[in-house]
């Protein structure tokens, strides 16, 4: 298992200095772009305190648990919009209502300040307060207070960074989410090993879902986040698994001569479309995950591929060259009316929807070189979001705002992430091996069993 991250930020007033050391073991993700003016805010470390016994003695500690304000602070400056104010320059250290005096956070240039508590209970559950502030206004934006067990530490963490990402921003946070890549090492020697990888969106808590010496491709999540499907080659020809991600069974869905590939999940995941070569061309097929029943969706000489749903379900987007070069598609499941979706270049692919169904990202080539772009299908305006090289399988975060995708860094496969307006950009190395294939899960519960 890895761990993908580590923060290189800003410098001077608004950085991470506590983070650099409190992550020394990680690889490093480099922000190469934020917004032009991110917003001011400060993460005091969040108090904590330990049950004592009846002689004075601890009874839990906090041994080996990151400081929860890195954590929070590390999630809000990852997304771009926020600029966190180093430790060293706080003036105050804050952690109930009482100790916050608004002109020390004014003098600062602060907008916004995040304080807290972490208390461990006599049961061994840990009890996080949290308290959020507008400083220009002078008022008390929320309250609130979290209760889970220690293991669950990074997803109080993660769920302080969403509510405060929204209610500052009107957005939906998504730091409680997941990502699944897949990670090759020695590949194209006889040692050769591929893992499809489970971690936190920050790249901590990494594990493994499933490992073999044959090629992983395609992972794709479930609605409700409990399942994967993917492609796996472990018998020698591709196959599509369905695997549970808490009790790791796996069931083999398709395993028919020739082409077995793309799976992904409808919206209402009773479904799941992929391409076949079952009837001798590549072609769309939906699955009934009820039943296990196959509807073929296309008929064409040509290669369909890399389909995808539009966000109601009603509506399959895929790749096809049925025009002479890769170009995408949206076919409409009722009727089976098929439109081209994309004129610009000579080669467009891998397409995924935003949820708001107006708009497209997908890879696009531009003299000659791969990147991940962005079209409004209504205005059919195309922006091209990357700028590094050979940039393929864009996956979206479940709230709209960011995608991950797999490209290069001096010859080695990395995950990177780009805002959907292209202005926040960072890079994600791994030193152990090369990193493809990623995909951002839904929104789920981390704390469902807190």
């Amino acid at each position: 298992m890895i761990s993908l991250f580590r923060i290189l930020l800003l410098s001077g007033l608004f950085c991470f200095g506590r983070l650099a050391s409190a992550a020394d073991s990680l690889d490093t993700i480099i922000i190469d772009a934020g917004v032009d003016d991110p917003v001011r805010i400060a993460v005091v470390p969040f108090r904590q305190r330990v049950s004592m016994t009846a002689d004075g003695k601890p009874l839990y500690a906090f041994d080996g648990l990151q400081n929860m304000s890195d954590i929070i602070g590390f999630d809000l400056a990852r997304s771009g919009q926020f600029a966190p104010l180093d430790e060293g320059n706080m003036l105050s250290y804050p952690a109930e209502h009482k100790e916050v005096f608004f002109r020390d956070w004014r003098i600062l240039g602060v907008e916004y300040l995040v304080i807290g508590r972490a208390n461990f209970e006599f049961n061994g559950d840990v009890s996080v307060s949290y308290h959020l502030y507008d400083i220009a206004n002078e008022r008390q934006l929320l309250s609130d207070r979290v209760t889970a067990t220690r293991a669950k530490w990074r997803d109080i963490a993660h769920h302080i960074s969403d509510v405060v990402f929204e209610k500052t921003t009107g957005i939906r946070g998504a730091f409680s989410t997941k990502i699944i890549y897949v990670l090759a090492k020695d590949a194209g020697s006889p040692s050769a090993t591929f893992s499809l990888e489970l971690a936190d969106s920050d790249g901590e808590r990494a594990r493994t879902l499933f490992s073999s010496h044959e090629p992983i491709l395609s992972a794709s999540w479930s609605p409700d986040g409990r399942q994967v499907a993917y492609v796996s080659f472990e018998t020698g020809r591709p196959a599509i698994v369905l695997q549970y991600i808490e009790s790791g069974s796996r069931e083999l869905l398709t395993q028919f001569p020739g082409i077995n590939s793309a799976p992904v999940f409808s919206p209402d995941g009773r479904s799941l479309a992929m391409v076949l070569s079952r009837d001798g061309n590549p072609e769309i097929y939906v699955m009934n995950l009820a039943d296990r029943r196959l509807r073929r969706m296309t008929r064409h000489h040509a290669i369909d591929t890399e389909p995808s749903w539009t966000p109601d379900g009603q509506n399959l987007v895929f790749t096809s060259d049925r025009g002479g070069k890769p170009q995408i598609y949206q076919l409409e499941m009722s009727t089976n009316f098929i439109e081209r979706l994309t004129f610009q270049g000579d080669y467009n692919a891998r397409a995924r929807l935003l949820p708001d169904g107006r708009h497209l990202i997908f890879v696009h080539r531009r003299n000659g070189v791969f990147h991940i772009a962005w079209q409004d299908l209504e205005r059919d305006v195309l922006r091209v979001l990357t700028q590094t090289s050979l940039d393929e399988s864009p996956s979206l975060a479940p709230n709209g705002t960011m995608l991950i995708y797999a490209t290069q860094d001096r010859g080695k496969g990395i995950l990177a992430v780009v805002s959907i307006d292209g202005r926040v950009k960072y890079r994600l190395p791994s030193s152990s091996g090369d990193v493809r294939e990623p995909s951002w899960s839904p929104f789920i519960r981390t704390l469902s069993e807190g």
